[in-house]
């Protein structure tokens, strides 16, 4: 293992406030001066002095009675600080910026059933903000946002209650039970919950089993009426299509299928989860999610997906 020199160790204890003092007595000459240019009294100017030469081992000033005369260490000194001193200050500036501007990355996590239903939406977004590099973290696991990996989420729950987020509420959320025509040409619709055993039964498995809607009604389903589960809405609402058997499906997906026949029979309609919009309370000012804030509440009218909570 490398150990540290003292040098290498005493470079750990040099602040900004240091630096400034240095410069300062090196521009004005006394520490009177420099105290009253900075705004504090000589003797933190002393102090700051003595811990930046303590640390870098090196002496800056040479001390005489009309003030401070420069080493050649105290000469670089005074070259080199507007250059870092500039570079500081660009830095901050693109710190600030990042916050305001409307170009680089912007990072959406997001459930995986919603991703590809989600590019059509940032397909627009970005033609709107064309200097935006927009990417996606697609997973049925929660991203912690406190952790900076994303700005922004895309969370499926019944309530969002995090002391450090804001959550906008997009939509509310519901499911319907769906079959394909073939498959009721075939078997029919159940009307009771008698009968739902003797039908067959496409279902979520894994997390998404807990869906209040999905476990009341897997709870009267015998277990070998269940012939194709998967822990993927996408996966659901295609077997349902081939007619598989019948499945839950948000009430909107399905709109587009022609082929897909509306089961009769009545889940909780109750909301039992919504959309939210999620960010982290210290990026409330980030122009970039102010954007896709107000972007996706203008178009989230589009077909969204159930999922259990993010």
């Amino acid at each position: 293992m490398h150990k540290l020199t003292n040098k290498e160790i005493s470079m750990k204890n040099i602040s900004w406030d240091n630096l400034r003092s240095a410069y300062q007595v090196a521009l004005s000459g006394t520490l009177s001066a420099a105290g009253e240019e900075l705004g504090v009294n000589h003797a933190t100017v002393l102090r700051h002095i003595n811990r930046l030469e303590e640390a870098i081992e090196t002496k800056l000033f040479i001390r005489h009675q009309r003030g401070y005369r420069l080493t050649e260490a105290g000469q670089m000194l005074l070259d080199e600080m507007p250059k870092l001193s500039g570079q500081v200050n660009h830095l901050l500036q693109k710190i600030s910026n990042s916050e305001s501007s409307l170009k680089g990355d912007l990072i959406i996590s997001t459930v995986s059933d919603f991703a590809l239903t989600l590019n059509p939406l940032l397909k627009k977004f970005q033609s709107a903000y064309p200097q935006l590099r927009i990417q996606i973290i697609a997973t049925d696991d929660r991203v912690p946002l406190v952790s900076g990996e994303a700005h922004v989420a895309l969370r499926i729950a019944p309530i969002i209650d995090e002391p450090d987020l804001i959550a906008h509420h997009l939509k509310d959320l519901n499911m319907q039970l769906w079959a394909s025509r073939e498959y009721v040409k075939s078997y029919g619709q159940p009307q009771s919950v008698d009968e739902l055993s003797s039908h067959r039964w496409v279902l979520p498995n894994g997390k998404k089993r807990n869906i209040p809607s999905i476990k009341k009604l897997a709870a009267n389903i015998a277990p070998e009426q269940i012939i194709y589960q998967s822990n993927s809405f996408r996966d659901i609402h295609s077997a349902i299509i081939e007619g598989m058997g019948i499945g839950p499906v948000s009430s909107e997906v399905p709109n587009i299928d022609r082929d897909l026949v509306a089961i009769n029979f009545p889940l909780d309609k109750t909301p039992e989860s919504a959309m939210w919009f999620v960010y982290h309370r210290d990026l409330k000012e980030n122009q970039r999610i102010k954007a896709f804030l107000t972007f996706i509440k203008d178009n989230i009218n589009l077909s969204l997906p159930p999922s259990t909570q993010l």
